[in-house]
């Protein structure tokens, strides 16, 4: 077998091997919890990251400000609360005055004054500070009227400013400074003709201040196959045929009212 010396080598070379395999394994499990509490720190560090990410309350914006309370409706509701506003308004139903826009061509803007009286209207006549001179006279089918200090004067024919101006002028001699106004108390003479697709086509009498749009109702209005946006009234005067358009559409949706012309005595509405 083995020499003696070399067997005491061999167990000197096992001692020293298992020496040297127990310090690896000393230094290995010395080195371990070090490791260990490092990648359990990493962990931990991150497993509160993740907290604090999963924790964390979404950023919150500031809130908006709030948005300024409207003082005037919205654009659509305004403008239907207008629309409705005008057409009451234009056919008199509104508790405000009329409107009365300006009349294409230059003619007047309002029907008051302008009014060609006729036989059968009714006139209030009304002297400032002289309730005697204070009358409603009517007008005989000869155009003339029964008026005090005056007697007979001519009215029909004429237009209520003119009237007002001669009554004025007649009564100088009697009342001085005469503050004088002159008005249509009932027109039973303002006829107009309405022609077409209309519901009820003929002749209409009208009160004394009455527009297109007007005149239009009173008639019934217009058939459902009536050409709306090419009406025209035909108005004699001076020897002259005078044509205005009026578009129904715009009109009664409150757009181009000067259209809406205050119609006169003879005045002819066609619907196409």
């Amino acid at each position: 077998m083995f020499s003696k010396g070399f067997q005491t080598v061999l167990i000197l070379a096992l001692a020293l091997f298992t020496a040297a395999g127990t310090y690896h394994d000393a230094a290995l499990a010395k080195d371990k919890p070090v490791v260990e509490a490092e990648e359990n720190g990493q962990a931990v560090e991150q497993n509160v990251d993740q907290a604090a990410a999963d924790n964390a309350s979404p950023e919150v914006e500031a809130p908006a400000p709030a948005a300024k309370e409207e003082i005037e409706t919205a654009p659509a509701a305004r403008k239907g609360t207008l629309f409705w506003d005008k057409v009451l308004s234009v056919v008199g139903l509104h508790d405000e005055k009329p409107f009365k826009p300006d009349l294409v061509g230059g003619a007047p803007s309002g029907p008051d004054q302008d009014y060609v009286i006729g036989p059968g209207d009714q006139l209030g006549i009304t002297v400032w500070r002289d309730d005697t001179l204070t009358k409603t006279v009517l007008v005989l089918p000869d155009g003339k009227i029964q008026f005090p200090l005056i007697g007979e004067i001519v009215a029909a024919g004429k237009t209520v400013a003119k009237l007002k101006k001669e009554l004025e002028e007649k009564l100088t001699g009697y009342v001085v400074d005469a503050g004088l106004t002159v008005e249509v108390r009932q027109s039973n003479s303002l006829f107009v003709y309405l022609i077409g697709k209309i519901n009820t086509p003929g002749r209409q009498m009208l009160l004394a201040n009455t527009n297109v749009l007007q005149a239009l109702a009173m008639a019934g209005g217009l058939n459902p196959f009536a050409d709306k946006d090419d009406i025209r009234i035909f108005r004699q005067e001076e020897g002259k045929t005078l044509i205005f358009p009026f578009r129904y559409t715009l009109v009664s949706a409150g757009s181009n009212l000067e259209e809406n012309i205050w119609l006169k005595r003879g005045d002819v509405i066609v619907v196409p």
